[in-house]
């Protein structure tokens, strides 16, 4: 079988909410992703091989420092020296080619995704050379990760960072690299096998729970049409020619328009509504239900998002936002918060006692607050009470006696 044709998309039978999202990612990659969750042999891998037949031609950066061609024409001095270079000697920085879906291998390590040292080209050359990753091959493309729930922590985690960030930075000892990484990722996972941590489940956009077709006619359709595509690939895949290209027109349709694609008020009024109503958090939500809403809006090539958009779309994003160990975390701050705010509130109702330190106690027997003898304003001061205490010492040495002195 050649290892370029994938099996149609639109052969998929049933699974509507699983083809739904994946175009809304990729009419609108602010959507953040897709997460695929269910069991084994439902076609979710299936399904993410099957939209690379429908993703648009699009414009790809040759710059390893990441600018942006539609620079050259916006603002050329945010270019990079060397592609200031090569648009001034008439060299391209920019190629076209459709969009394609990057898998990440189950057993990729670290140095993998993101890159490292080349030791052949570093021992040759007598200095550091880096080599980037996978990341850097999905670059405005889709990364797909089978199985995301089985990949190593530290994998995961510089994934999401680039996935968040936009770019992909490096540092191992004296060598330090950075490159773009924009990228829409796709995940699957089989929840018998464990789940993702809540804060990685979150950066996902939209969630769909993929369930085996049930409908015996549907399942008795799905394996002629995978014997089908067995027997004669290609074929089989130009069969389905025609309504795979006009998906992709359709695709690309959307994406032209997206940039004229608006909220109306009624629509960000109900989706912030349902997103109260069901107590939810992340503040993630709501950005990712608009930009799904938009997306659906564009292919159904409209230019303004209404109520009803938006609550077609929510089930994909509003599903596993809620977690059991969040709410009872935030019930209790809730709680203590009522309590700290009850006991200030009923010292500040309280009246304000008079300050002693500031002056002092009522003397016994009424008074202003005087020492009783207290001498009256501009009066000579009192010797000290030591001195009062204290009677003046007579000398016993008798006067001299001399002669008197004539009057």
């Amino acid at each position: 079988m050649p290892a370029n044709t994938n099996y149609p998309f639109t052969a998929l039978v049933g699974q509507d909410e699983v083809k739904d999202a994946l175009i809304l990612a990729a009419v609108n990659p602010r959507v953040q992703g897709v997460l695929l969750i269910g069991p084994k042999g439902t076609g979710k891998t299936t399904a993410v091989r099957g939209l690379a037949d429908l993703l648009p031609v699009i414009t790809h950066s040759l710059c390893p420092n990441g600018c942006d061609p539609a620079w050259a024409r916006t603002a050329p001095d945010r270019l990079c020296p060397e592609c200031r270079r090569k648009l001034a000697e008439g060299e391209p920085i920019a190629y076209t080619a459709p969009q394609a879906v990057v898998e990440l291998p189950l057993n990729a390590t670290l140095d993998d995704v993101v890159g490292g040292a080349n030791a052949r080209l570093s021992l040759e050359q007598q200095h550091l050379r880096f080599d980037p990753g996978i990341l850097a091959h999905a670059h405005q493309n889709i990364l797909y990760i089978d199985e995301i729930n089985l990949v190593a922590r530290d994998v995961l985690d510089a994934i999401l960072d680039a996935a968040a960030t936009g770019y992909c930075v490096v540092r191992r000892g004296r060598l330090a690299a950075s490159y773009p990484a924009r990228f829409v990722l796709i995940g699957s996972m089989n929840p018998e096998e464990g789940f993702l941590r809540p804060q990685i489940i979150d950066r996902i956009g939209l969630r769909v729970y993929v369930h085996g077709v049930t409908d015996a006619a549907e399942r008795l359709a799905v394996t002629r049409r995978v014997h089908a595509f067995q027997d004669d690939p290609e074929r089989f895949a130009a069969d389905y020619a025609p309504p795979t290209l006009a998906a992709a027109a359709s695709i690309s349709t959307a994406r032209a328009a997206l940039p004229g694609v608006r909220l109306s008020a009624a629509a960000e009024e109900i989706g912030i509504r349902l997103i109260t109503r069901l107590g939810i958090e992340s503040q993630r939500t709501e950005i990712v239900l608009f930009a799904a809403a938009r997306a659906y809006a564009a292919i159904d090539e409209r230019p303004e998002v209404t109520a009803a958009d938006v609550l077609t779309v929510a089930p994909l994003v509003v599903r596993r936002r809620r977690s059991s160990g969040a709410e009872e975390f935030l019930a209790a701050s809730r709680a203590e918060e009522v309590v700290i705010q009850a006991a200030i509130a009923a010292l500040r109702r309280r009246p304000r006692q008079p300050r002693t330190l500031a002056r002092p106690a009522p003397a016994p027997g009424g008074g202003d607050g005087a020492a009783p003898n207290a001498p009256a304003v501009g009066a000579p001061a009192a010797p000290p009470a030591a001195a009062r205490a204290t009677p003046a010492r007579r000398s016993r040495r008798p006067a001299p006696v001399g002669p008197a002195t004539p009057r």
